[in-house]
């Protein structure tokens, strides 16, 4: 099949109008017609009404739509993947949600870059249903979640524990358990129900957002307290421009890494995800309840490799290594 017809299908899904459409895609009325007709001969179904003023998709218009968007995710894939040079064989499709990217993914990606030859990197930004779907269809290679999907075809790892902090703009606040302007960030309910608790009915938030980066940027800009990851906050602490808030329970938010199981690729994907760190654990709890600890973070030795994104001693807690040998203390 021809994917220029697909790709004018769905900018006239869009528009529901042929000139529209041919004004965006740099072609005529006729032409764009031309290759509706085109398609629908090839179908054997009629992808538009036009016995209306208006055109309206019909039914087999609306399922063409997921399966034209898949398929030409597909081919863009399969150019990618062909047309690399001979000296970079493979490629590495990555998914996460925007908070991971935000405080995980970065620097990790700076290691394959260093450590794995012939790989090329491309990024992606999902939900998680449709990171799930792209897994198992193959359109990506890795993904990565907070919660893993239970599915017999997908591998789950956990590669790291995000520690959650309660920090502040007023350095008083740090001191006094007074919180200006609190904003609360949605880490899923068995996290968001221990915070909750510890700042008590006293404390009620003032705002909600559901992105980290979203509540750090408003409270550098706005002032407030805030509880957010480790790795995002660590040079703003030493800075002076948020200050952690004493005796506050720290939290932690697992981060999993999703792949197709007995996939192609399943052994550079493993090569990949060994180069997150290697920790020992810090606490043990039950799988249903939210990692937390009282005690103060060690004075963090920085990783040599690390720069835009902290992943150090104590900010990032690894999972233990697929290899044999005992996971060390240090990133």
């Amino acid at each position: 099949m021809n994917t220029q017809l697909l790709r004018t299908f769905l900018e006239v899904s869009e528009t529901l109008h042929f000139r529209i459409a041919g004004e965006n895609l740099g072609l005529s009325q006729a032409a764009v017609s031309s290759r509706i007709k085109q398609l629908e001969i090839e179908l054997s179904a009629s992808l538009f009404d036009r016995t209306h003023k208006q055109l309206k998709l019909t039914p087999e218009g609306h399922r063409l739509i997921k399966h034209a968007n898949g398929i030409l995710d597909m081919w863009q894939k399969a150019k990618q993947d062909i047309g690399m040079s001979r000296h970079q064989a493979s490629q590495l499709v990555i998914g996460a949600m925007m908070s991971i990217w935000d405080i995980a993914l970065h620097s990790w990606m700076q290691k394959i870059h260093r450590n794995i030859d012939d790989v090329g990197l491309f990024t992606r930004i999902y939900n998680p249903l449709e990171l799930r779907s792209d897994i198992l269809n193959r359109k990506a290679d890795i993904g990565f979640l907070f919660e893993p999907p239970s599915v017999d075809l997908i591998k789950t790892r956990k590669v790291a524990s995000i520690p959650l902090h309660l920090v502040t703009t007023s350095k008083l606040a740090s001191t006094s358990h007074n919180y200006p302007n609190l904003v609360s960030v949605d880490y899923g309910e068995s996290i968001n129900d221990g915070y909750r608790t510890f700042l008590g009915e006293q404390h009620q938030a003032k705002h909600n957002m559901s992105q980290p980066k979203i509540a750090l940027d408003y409270i550098l800009e706005a002032g407030g307290t805030a509880y957010l990851p480790k790795p995002m906050t660590f040079q703003l602490t030493q800075q002076k421009q948020l200050f952690e808030v004493e005796g506050a329970p720290v939290f932690y938010r697992d981060i999993n890494a999703i792949y197709l199981e007995k996939g192609q690729k399943q052994e550079l994907i493993e090569q990949a995800l060994d180069l997150f760190p290697v920790v020992k654990s810090l606490v043990k709890t039950p799988v249903d309840k939210p990692l937390v600890s009282n005690r103060p973070l060690a004075n963090p030795l920085l990783d040599d490799v690390l720069v835009d994104e902290l992943l150090v001693d104590d900010l990032l807690v690894g999972s233990p290594s697929l290899n044999n040998s005992e996971p060390t203390d240090t990133v």
